[in-house]
């Protein structure tokens, strides 16, 4: 197991190859859908200067990013006392940000993507170009992947967005995954997609 610890140099991604397993270790967000198309139409995108409460987003934002990490989640969560607990933290499906997450990654300088089931070419691109990776975490163990987000330190947009889809600010301690496209241009889901169209062909051809 490889641990990182955020923020994280571009030597240490550049010596990450698909198929290391790794854990995380340092702030970063949850981030859904509706989390990217803020981040891309209204800050990355804006046609002017933005307003006050945005701009203090976009700061706080890139200031968890540079080095940083992004979870591709819906949290579960409870309100404990003044402040919030993970209950149950599970990956979403990546490759609804595909439109995103490239421009994410440019103006944020992320350096890790988590989620599952991988993305597309677009975000393969951008992790080759800016020296990012791909991180699967564990399907279906949402309870086990809440353990390694063990503080909550603030949530930004819950009232617009609603629980699931706000920016939730946490501490990963240990959080695991497996790199499953680097900063090298591989891509483990790609390669996959392959060899199972061309399995799937001879089973046709039989």
């Amino acid at each position: 197991m490889i641990e990182l610890t955020i923020p994280i140099s571009e030597e240490r991604i550049l010596s990450l190859h698909a198929g290391d397993a790794v854990s995380i270790s340092g702030i970063a967000t949850t981030g859904r859908d509706a989390a990217h198309k803020y981040m891309v139409e209204r800050l990355i995108e804006a046609p002017g200067p933005l307003p006050a409460a945005d701009q203090r987003i976009f700061d706080e934002l890139k200031a968890i990013y540079r080095g940083g990490a992004i979870y591709h989640c819906g949290p579960i969560v409870r309100k404990t006392g003044d402040g919030w607990s993970i209950v149950s933290a599970g990956p979403t499906t990546s490759i609804r940000e595909e439109g995103y997450e490239d421009k994410v990654i440019a103006a944020f300088g992320l350096r890790v993507v988590i989620g599952k089931g991988g993305m597309g070419p677009r975000t393969l691109a951008a992790c080759r170009t800016h020296k990012a990776v791909y991180v699967h975490a564990i399907g279906g163990a949402g309870v086990t992947s809440a353990e390694a987000m063990v503080d909550v330190l603030d949530v930004f947009k819950k009232e617009e967005f609603g629980l699931p889809e706000a920016f939730w600010k946490i501490r990963f301690q240990r959080f695991p995954g497996i790199v499953t496209m680097d900063a090298h241009g591989q891509s483990l889901h790609e390669e996959l997609g392959e060899r199972v169209d061309e399995r799937l062909a001879e089973l046709i051809s039989v």
